[in-house]
């Protein structure tokens, strides 16, 4: 039984490729306060990008999304993130996250179609959900750090006010802008950024207006309905 369970588990990421681009972006969110401060750190966090990319593509793959187009994104990507990371060229960095960026929305707009083309709600479709939620997040976050890198000064925050905001302040700005919880000490300063925390502010209102009330309304239905069938029986 012991020497099943991890079988399980990987035939059940395979059945669900959502499930497995969640956990890895919300695995994440958990290692990022330890890659930011050592030479090792980064040169993981590089390794980390090109993992959740192949993700992204196998989620493609799954979703109405057109594959060409995600490989358009994803093959410039991974080669800047190399230059980036084995080059002392730092300036291929902001071109790396502009792709890496795209792919990302481009994934969850193929998630989005794949939710919406039926009037079901399969394991699968809750886990995109999520996954779709966190594609988002990042993609304004990479959105964020680029225009930090070509508009100094774009974000300040209640500590270090003048310097640049890490990758994790960027991501947890990203994450409060989205939800709508608006917990987050980064304040976007120059045009740019607020015109972009704006697009964000849009995306997560639309997100969760269409998508997730959506779902959540075919889920009810659906108990609705299977109560009652019990019921006449």
């Amino acid at each position: 039984m012991t020497n099943r369970l991890p079988l399980k588990m990987l035939a059940g990421l395979r059945r669900n490729p959502s499930a497995s681009l969640l956990a890895v972006q919300l695995a994440g969110v958990a290692l990022y306060p330890f890659m930011e401060n050592t030479d090792a750190g980064r040169a993981l966090f590089g390794v980390f990008g090109i993992a959740v990319l192949a993700l992204a593509l196998r989620v493609v793959n799954r979703s109405p999304a057109l594959n060409w187009i995600a490989w358009t994104l994803a093959l410039p990507a991974v080669v800047l993130l190399l230059v980036a990371g084995l080059t002392p060229y730092g300036g291929a960095m902001p071109y790396a996250q502009l792709f890496e960026g795209a792919l990302y929305l481009y994934t969850a707009a193929g998630l989005i179609a794949y939710m919406l083309r039926d009037h079901r709600v399969s394991l699968d479709e809750i886990y995109a959900a999520g996954a779709t939620f966190t594609l988002l997040a990042w993609a304004f976050a990479f959105a964020y750090s680029a225009c930090q890198h070509w508009y100094p000064g774009s974000f300040t925050a209640a500590v270090n006010a003048e310097a640049p905001r890490t990758w994790l302040e960027l991501l947890y700005l990203s994450f409060s802008v989205l939800s709508g919880v608006g917990l987050s000490d980064v304040m976007p300063i120059r045009p740019q950024a607020r015109a972009l925390v704006m697009l964000e502010q849009f995306a997560g209102v639309m997100y969760i207006a269409l998508v997730v009330s959506r779902l959540i309304g075919l889920a009810t239905s659906r108990a609705i309905a299977g109560a009652r069938e019990i019921g006449e029986v």
